[in-house]
């Protein structure tokens, strides 16, 4: 299936060749453009892609905001959004990804990790780029509340097991060959580990394994 995606960054330049970069992907399709954040809310919401690629930065409104009223906590229908920045770690990645954001790349991360992020977000998967995960996850453990919300029932032990993968940014796919089990039994426990947690996607599984201090830096 044809992944449709509105792209979103007030840099003439930078928009062309993202537009240019994804027009090279038989299975992705650019169906809107957007230099501001209201414009990126607006095209977004008209034409519901399936993944929307966002500047953190921008006119009007930022990359964050826009993905808290698009994917965020109080939206009963969340976008898939992937978010993209200049900057090795900008001050607002961490406001992103609990805002709702499915990924966040640097925008030197190249044709490759864009189409893969890209996909991921469109599956209900994530990708943050790998340069900047171990900062990621420092960011994570430094705001980590004092009283992380508990599950409501007991995790298992191959659900803890899985967690810590997710947290660390595996596929299905690895996770499946790391623990020796089949996809659809991966996909299962990922069902219950949201339900569990009250989590809406794999980001919000992760952050919980880093406020819970299970993965550290």
């Amino acid at each position: 299936m044809t992944i449709r995606v509105v792209v979103a960054d007030d840099q003439d330049l930078v928009r062309t060749g993202l537009v240019m970069i994804l027009a090279e992907e038989p299975d992705l399709e650019v169906v809107g453009e957007a230099a501001d954040g209201p414009a990126a809310l607006e095209a977004a919401t008209r034409l519901r892609p399936d993944v929307l690629l966002v500047d953190i930065r921008m006119p009007g409104l930022d990359g964050v905001e826009v993905t808290r009223r698009l994917a965020g906590p109080d939206v009963a229908d969340p976008m898939a959004v992937v978010v993209i920045t200049t900057f090795d770690l900008d001050e607002y990645v961490l406001g992103a990804l609990r805002a709702g954001a499915r990924g966040f790349l640097l925008k030197d991360a190249g044709p490759e990790l864009l189409a893969q992020a890209i996909r991921a977000a469109a599956h209900g998967d994530a990708l943050i780029a790998p340069n900047v995960t171990r900062r990621l996850l420092a960011t994570f453990a430094d705001h980590a509340p004092a009283t992380p919300a508990q599950p409501v029932d007991p995790l298992t032990g191959r659900e803890e097991e899985v967690l810590l993968l997710v947290a660390r940014g595996h596929t299905n796919a690895e996770i499946a060959g790391e623990l020796f089990i089949g996809l659809s039994t991966v996909k299962s426990h990922i069902a219950s580990l949201m339900a569990k947690l009250g989590a809406r996607n794999r980001v919000e599984i992760a952050m919980w394994a880093y406020d819970t201090r299970r993965v550290r830096p």
